[in-house]
């Protein structure tokens, strides 16, 4: 195969560390290996530019995001802010398809210049709803304040996803969402891509209970919250919160935890963060947001013996039998104890494998993601 993709990254997608990115970057790893000539264009910020990407990509080009000017505009700041000329004279260089991932990067997507080209557009979240609850879960009056205006903004740009040829989205339940919005584009899921390509998750027992994830998020730091003062001050076992640079305020919240029983590792590499995975006994994934895939459930079912969640991690996805759900603190603890008392056996994993292979599978999307832009 000698097709050539243009893809436009809200980010630097290396190290594959966090949410979107991981999905990003996956896709990029996969598509290299059936043979695509990806042209990769990064918004840079916080990130440095990455020699890995080279491995897979014909050429990648940095564009700085514009300075916090660019929130003085009806434009989203998180569109606005990543705009950039140079971009657009790359792309009228040929003619090939393009993949915009997530809205951030959507400001080109109705240029006219672009208007025959084949055009992608990838999903992460429903933009305004994932603000809305970021202001729901935010204490500061001016954050509230700009997550609640930006998901105007997000709600309003969104009818630019008209002039994409193909939406592809990370859950049934988002496909729905847009598939009754958008009535003449072509919308389909295809779950994100992530650095599995086969179950890994180990027989027997360990012995703590895990919560990792992008620390530094409004959403993850009160998940945790959650579990420190609500489940592990209940619990006589030993809970792991592990991620991304943790707040000041979640670190007194695990110091002053009541039996001492939660350890934070603080940005782990990818190698400690692997083993953490791999050895918890229990995966606790809690969340008060129902936007988007999480990333993290997906690296559970592939690493994790068992995985405790509740209804609103599932939100719009199809995981079987494969996770145990709870709401409330005394049902999570209940169902602690019974686990923690289980080994996990072959038949689990065997049917963990199965399931995941025909739901999760990279070769598969890809071969999916593929159709949609060539076909």
């Amino acid at each position: 195969m000698s097709n050539h993709l243009h893809i436009i990254s809200f980010n630097v997608p290396f190290p594959a560390n966090y949410g979107g990115v991981i999905d990003v970057f996956h896709k990029i790893r996969w598509l290299h290996e059936v043979g695509v000539k990806i042209h990769l264009h990064c918004f840079h910020y916080g990130r440095q530019e990455a020699k890995k990407l080279e491995q897979y990509c014909e050429s990648v080009h940095y564009y700085p995001r514009r300075s916090f000017l660019s929130n003085f505009s009806e434009l989203p700041y998180i569109v606005n802010s990543r705009r950039h000329p140079a971009l657009l004279q790359r792309l009228l260089q040929d003619d090939y398809p393009i993949l915009f991932e997530g809205l951030h990067c959507c400001y080109l997507l109705n240029h006219e210049s672009l208007r025959d080209r084949i055009k992608i557009f990838r999903e992460s979240n429903i933009e305004h709803e994932y603000y809305d609850a970021l202001k729901e879960n935010e204490t500061k009056w001016w954050k509230k304040f700009y997550f609640k205006f930006e998901a105007y903004r997000l709600q309003k740009f969104e009818s630019v996803l008209a002039h994409a040829n193909h939406i592809v989205t990370v859950s049934e339940k988002d496909a729905e969402y847009f598939k009754q919005k958008f009535t003449k584009n072509k919308v389909t899921n295809i779950p994100s891509f992530h650095e599995n390509d086969w179950v890994t998750a180990e027989l027997g027992k360990g012995d703590f209970i895990l919560f990792h994830g992008n620390l530094s998020v409004a959403e993850n730091s009160e998940a945790a919250k959650f579990l420190i003062e609500k489940v592990a001050a209940k619990s006589n076992y030993k809970f792991v919160v592990a991620g991304l640079n943790p707040a000041d305020e979640l670190k007194d919240c695990i110091q002053k935890a009541v039996k001492k029983n939660v350890i934070l590792v603080e940005n782990p590499n990818g190698e400690t963060m692997n083993n953490l995975m791999h050895a918890a006994h229990i995966h606790f994934l809690y969340t008060h947001q129902t936007t988007g895939l999480k990333l993290k459930l997906m690296n559970a079912l592939y690493k994790g013996r068992f995985i405790l969640v509740n209804e609103k991690m599932l939100h719009g996805v199809n995981v079987g039998n494969e996770c145990i759900i709870a709401n409330d603190e005394s049902l999570f603890i209940q169902k602690i104890d019974e686990l923690m008392n289980m080994n996990f056996n072959i038949e689990q994993l065997e049917q963990r494998a199965a399931f995941v292979k025909s739901r999760f599978n990279n070769e598969q999307n890809c071969e999916k993601l593929l159709l949609l832009i060539y076909s």
